[in-house]
Formats: C-alpha cells, structure tokens, sequence
C-alpha cells in the first residue's frame, strides 16, 4: 500500500482557510463555505492536508505496551492510509469536490475524535489550532510585520 507523502506545513492563510471552511460547512453555512472555497481555489487540496493532520494522529496510535504493536494497531493504521489516500483521489478528480471532503473529514472528526457530549466544532478546534501553529511556525511573519492575532468565531 502507499505510504502518505510527508505534509509540507501549509501557510496560515491555507491552514485557516481550511478549516474555516470545514467551520462553515459542519454548520451548513453555504454562503461563508462559498466565500472560504472562492479564496482558496485548491480548496480540494488544502481540506486533505487538514484531514491528514487530523486522521494521521489518531489512527497512528501505539500498541498496547512500548514496542508491543497488535494487530488492531496496524489496521488502524491502514484505515487511516486508506481513508487519506482516497480523500486525495478524490480531491484530484475535480474541484468542485471541496464539500464532499469536508463532509467526510467532519464524519471523522464526530464518528473518531468526539465524545456524546461535544459538539464536533469543538472537537476541531485543537487540530485547528495545531495545523494554525505548525504553519505560523513554518512561515513566520517579516521582521517589523505586525503580529497576526487569531481568534476563533
């Protein structure tokens, strides 16, 4: 099976972009998803990097002990592979394939990541917040630039 190719932080427009999008279609808001997806025309793209840092963690669990995989580990594992690997096709086929995806990444998200009492919003915040951070780090603002301050809607 092929591996998932290594992420390349994404720029804190891309990572906010992103997940403002998947933000807007967990609340079925067509008109702000629409105004995310005509800022970012590889919108397709942009949601599979978001969901890889999503499924890879979790579905990249460790074995019962250190160094004592087993067998639920490791399909685990490939569920995840298989999961981003098709998000990816998918997201090539066409580039109207933006919703879709979403859709899918936010099934993850409430099916893996979120407990009966949260709301799957909450539940992406963190990841959110680590692909945000991830890209500030990656891509720091000029010297002299005024410090970006993020908030959460």
């Amino acid at each position: 099976m092929a591996d998932i190719t290594p992420l390349t932080p994404m720029t804190p427009h891309e990572a906010i972009s992103a997940f403002s999008y998947l933000r807007a279609v967990q609340a079925d808001d067509v008109d702000a998803a629409r105004e995310f997806a005509g800022t970012a025309p590889r919108m397709p793209e942009l949601l599979v990097d978001a969901a890889t840092r999503i499924v890879v963690p979790v579905t990249a669990l460790p074995g019962p002990a250190a160094g004592e995989p087993c067998a639920d580990t490791f399909a685990l594992k490939a569920l995840g592979r298989v999961f981003v690997i098709s998000l990816r096709i998918w997201a090539q086929a066409a580039p109207d394939t933006a919703e879709g995806i979403a859709r899918a990444v936010i099934d993850f998200a409430q099916q893996f990541l979120t407990e009966d009492y949260e709301d799957v919003a909450d539940t992406l915040r963190q990841p959110e917040a680590v692909g945000v951070g991830q890209a500030l780090d990656a891509h720091p603002a000029p010297t002299g630039a005024h410090p970006v301050r993020l908030t959460a809607v």
